[in-house]
């Protein structure tokens, strides 16, 4: 298999002011690409280790990826250094340099210096035409070992990855085997309990396919992958252990495919059944609403949202009861039931939902310890309430709060007769 490498570069990489989502995302697309990553290097905007590394990889990989340092400040100085690796002068590219222009004359900025010099490219190297911002991509070739230097934001990244370099790979490297991967999305089952429902895959491994659960606070992703001559033949392979997820995970598999969210799935039901959906939400602080709107189209059953975060809001416009809210707490199965009728007769849709809770750090008591969390349901003439507790982090009770929300709806909508993480429903 052909070996590449994957260099990224940025002291902000280093010392973690940016996230390298750019290593990630490549490896990914490199190894469905057929190639064998075998390393990857996150390094400073330094001359000499800059210089190292590229050599070494040249060196040791069929293909390296480079992506950084093609900017306009003193600190991008990736191009000079390939540019003495390949021992060549810089040429002012005149295509560039007319679409730099006419970028800053759409955003009415004036050039300057250093913008003109990002036109500025080695003589051997082929330009990789960047329509998605000002930094051209580069293509070297050195003994049949091939480099691609990219711009290091991701947009732009990934423009040029996905519609220049990756063709080039597969003309260049044409009997790269192929690989097929396909993603299982589960919620409201934890890693564990998924995978002793499951069960023991190791013959599937044996077999030459890759299996991965890959959980975070929205849920357990199941990743498996297969190589072959070609996607059908390595699709086959992955014929059997598919046919095992699809029927051992059951309810909890909410769709397939990498980029498929939950609300995506819960939109389209909603869209299906033409239903409408409101919102009320004081802990999650819009963080759900945040989620369907995300989605293209969402006007088709998103009728609106409430932030309720002050009392006087759940009972000014959600019309929770006061005498309630002081008996009972902000953070309880009445208060949260109130809210998503409230917000359902407000908005005038179908579905009310809402969300209460203590996210934390602070604000926890002995009987409601940080990290408890009322969400409340008003459907097809129910009305009920789900309690749980969580963490002590507020980012991540936010999230599965929402996951929470919108997994419930999955399952009313589908008639599916349980509760998200074996939660027991609280009625009016």
């Amino acid at each position: 298999m052909n070996k590449a490498h994957i260099i990224t570069i940025g002291n902000e990489l280093l010392i973690g002011d940016t996230v390298n989502t750019n290593a990630s995302w490549i490896g990914r697309i490199l190894t469905d690409s057929g190639f064998d990553v075998e390393r990857i290097f996150t390094i400073p905007d330094n001359y000499e280790i800059i210089k190292k590394q590229i050599e070494q990889s040249i060196e040791q990989a069929d293909f390296t990826v480079v992506t950084g340092g093609l900017g306009p400040t003193h600190d991008d100085i990736t191009k000079k250094v390939v540019a003495d690796i390949f021992e060549t002068g810089m040429i002012r590219n005149k295509l560039v340099l007319a679409h730099i222009k006419e970028i800053f004359k759409k955003r009415g900025y004036r050039l300057s210096k250093s913008n003109l010099e990002q036109a500025d490219v080695p003589e051997k190297c082929e330009v990789l035409f960047n329509k998605r911002g000002t930094a051209p991509g580069m293509w070297f070739e050195n003994n049949k070992r091939y480099l691609a230097v990219l711009p290091g934001v991701p947009h732009e990244m990934k423009y040029l990855m996905r519609e220049i370099v990756q063709p080039k790979l597969f003309k260049f490297f044409p009997e790269s085997e192929m690989w097929v991967t396909e993603y299982f999305k589960t919620v409201g089952i934890p890693e564990s309990t998924l995978s002793d429902r499951i069960g023991n895959l190791e013959e599937f491994v044996n077999n030459g396919v890759g299996i991965a659960f890959l959980p975070n606070p929205a849920g357990v992703t199941i990743r498996i992958s297969a190589s072959g001559t070609d996607k059908t033949d390595a699709g086959n392979k992955l014929l059997k252990i598919k046919e095992v997820l699809n029927h051992k995970i059951g309810d909890y598999l909410y769709g397939k495919g990498k980029n498929l969210e939950l609300a995506d799935v819960l939109g389209e039901l909603l869209a299906e059944k033409n239903l409408t959906i409101a919102a009320a939400e004081s802990c999650t602080g819009g963080l759900l609403t945040d989620k369907l709107t995300d989605i293209p189209g969402s006007s088709r059953y998103l009728k609106g949202g409430i932030i309720a975060y002050a009392n006087e809001i759940k009972t000014g416009m959600l019309n929770v009861d006061e005498q309630l809210l002081a008996r009972e707490g902000a953070v309880s199965r009445q208060v949260a039931l109130q809210m998503a009728k409230g917000v359902a007769e407000y908005c005038r849709a179908d579905i009310g939902v809402s969300t209460t809770g203590i996210a934390g750090p602070g604000g926890g008591t002995g009987d409601k310890p940080v990290g408890t969390v009322w969400m409340g349901f008003w459907i097809n003439g129910s009305h009920f309430a789900l309690k749980s507790i969580f963490t002590s982090n507020r980012l991540v009770n936010k999230e599965r709060t929402v996951m929470v929300v919108l997994e419930t709806l999955r399952r009313q909508l589908l008639g599916i007769k349980s509760y998200p993480y074996e939660l027991k429903p609280h009625l009016l």
